[in-house]
């Protein structure tokens, strides 16, 4: 019997999937330029639904290639958040889901952070030969032994965590210091410039490592921690909503200065641009970002906390104006970074993330590597994502429903409609669910067979003024 062509056509696709990654790409490895916002929210951009923001630049990012729509973060907070981006694991699964004091994020002079021992996704891509950067907060350790450049990079330019954790009564921190490598260059540093500084030291990077592979790292200060965001002149007092309007049209600003140079260096074809948020906006009142059309806020286990705006961009690679609505999460970033590098990621640990290269592409075929997406506060497992159902789970005492709660994110993304009643089979199944993730990451009081220790210093020194 004679095969269709539509069939003939699936076979060869399929079978281009199968393949590793990199044979399907130009000889030259891509320069991966990854940007990741603070606290801003899944409804703060013009492409995702803001009609108080003025984002063109961003807007036109969208238009030139994907958005991600379901697209988390590991945590609605930031400490735990970029530390899966750096692991492509759970914050709990490498013990950073809780600072020192119990907090959801480590505070200046702390002594733990990041264990050294942890090959993040920049030791990945320097093994392959790629130049290595971060430029902008870092927040997963402040101490000489947790900083970005014992992590894999080869330079470090920014502050050491949020931009809120300045001196003041109560806080007894060092004056916020800006950094160049392991030495403060300014403290306290001038938060309103934050963001210019940094998009004319990427653009600098570039500029300089145009002609090697290169992993630019640029997560973004605003529009931060504090309850009146920081912009420089040209944006200050523009915006309809404010500092938080400001401090996101500058962010604008930034994405479009980057696009331009990338183009102007005649890189834009050999590289991948990702952009997206560490968590949702926080609850301020009045309020200032936006999570819609998602529930609730930053900082918990909600949609609006943890599914964050995703843009994807790399002209002739990723397809022009097209929306994924697979689940899929930062933690992803790792393995498909370290495969279109070439590289592998580790074997004798667990990574969480898998590699969403074919999502990327478009390919029709393309599904979600995961068949649980789990919700962490902390150490506790507060719900599960599996297709397009979320479970929240009883938590007694510990905040949450007394019954379990199933939501229906793509028929009801809002979630207002409760229908764990209507389909008591789908509750069993996602609650069967949790129990994998039980035992090999953890929940509250039961330690994962599989999670690693953080790093811990026994003598913290604060950072010096710069000179």
């Amino acid at each position: 019997m004679l095969l269709s062509i539509r069939t003939v056509a699936r076979g060869l696709l399929l079978l281009v999937m199968l393949l590793p990654h990199p044979l399907s790409l130009a000889s030259e490895r891509p320069n991966l330029l990854l940007v990741v916002c603070d606290n801003l929210g899944y409804g703060d951009v013009g492409c995702f639904g803001s009609t108080l923001h003025r984002t063109p630049h961003l807007d036109q990012m969208a238009a030139e290639g994907m958005k991600l729509t379901h697209f988390y973060v590991s945590s609605g907070v930031c400490t735990p958040s970029r530390a899966s981006i750096m692991t492509g694991s759970y914050p709990l699964r490498v013990g950073m889901h809780v600072s020192d004091l119990g907090h959801k994020v480590l505070q200046p002079v702390s002594p733990k952070g990041l264990h050294p021992n942890e090959v993040t996704i920049a030791e990945v891509l320097k093994e392959a030969g790629y130049a290595t950067t971060i430029i902008g907060k870092w927040h997963l350790g402040d101490q000489p032994e947790f900083l970005p450049t014992r992590q894999g990079f080869d330079s470090y330019f920014g502050i050491p965590y949020s931009d809120d954790m300045t001196q003041r009564e109560g806080k007894p921190w060092p004056p916020l210091p800006l950094m160049r490598n392991e030495e403060v260059v300014d403290a306290p540093v001038d938060r309103n410039l934050l963001t210019k500084r940094y998009t004319e030291e990427a653009i600098r990077y570039m500029e300089e490592h145009r002609d090697e592979p290169f992993f630019l790292y640029l997560p973004q200060a605003m529009p931060g921690s504090t309850r009146a965001p920081y912009a420089s002149d040209a944006f200050r007092g523009k915006s309809q909503n404010g500092p938080w309007g400001d401090s996101i049209e500058e962010l604008d600003w930034s994405m479009g200065e980057i696009l331009a140079a990338l183009k102007r260096l005649d890189l834009e074809e050999n590289t991948l641009v990702i952009w997206t948020s560490d968590n949702g906006a926080p609850r301020r009142n009045p309020p200032q970002g936006s999570n819609k059309p998602l529930k609730g806020w930053g900082y918990d286990t909600s949609e609006g906390a943890m599914r964050v705006p995703g843009i994807v961009r790399w002209p002739g690679r990723v397809p022009e104006g097209v929306v994924c609505d697979e689940l899929c999460t930062a933690m992803d970033l790792y393995p498909t970074f370290a495969n279109l590098a070439g590289d592998e990621v580790p074997d004798d640990r667990v990574i969480d993330g898998r590699d969403i290269w074919p999502l990327l592409t478009g390919h029709p075929e393309a599904e979600s590597p995961h068949e649980a997406f789990y919700y962490y506060d902390r150490g506790d497992l507060r719900a599960v994502r599996s297709g397009q159902w979320k479970l929240y789970l009883p938590t007694d005492a510990r905040g949450g429903p007394d019954a379990p709660e199933l939501y229906d994110l793509v028929g009801d993304i809002a979630e207002e409609q409760n229908v764990a009643g209507d389909h008591p089979d789908v509750v069993a199944r996602l609650l069967a669910l949790c129990e994998p993730a039980r035992e090999s990451i953890g929940d509250g009081d039961q330690t994962g067979r599989e999670a690693r220790e953080p790093g811990w210093v026994e003598n913290v020194t604060p950072r010096a003024k710069a000179d």
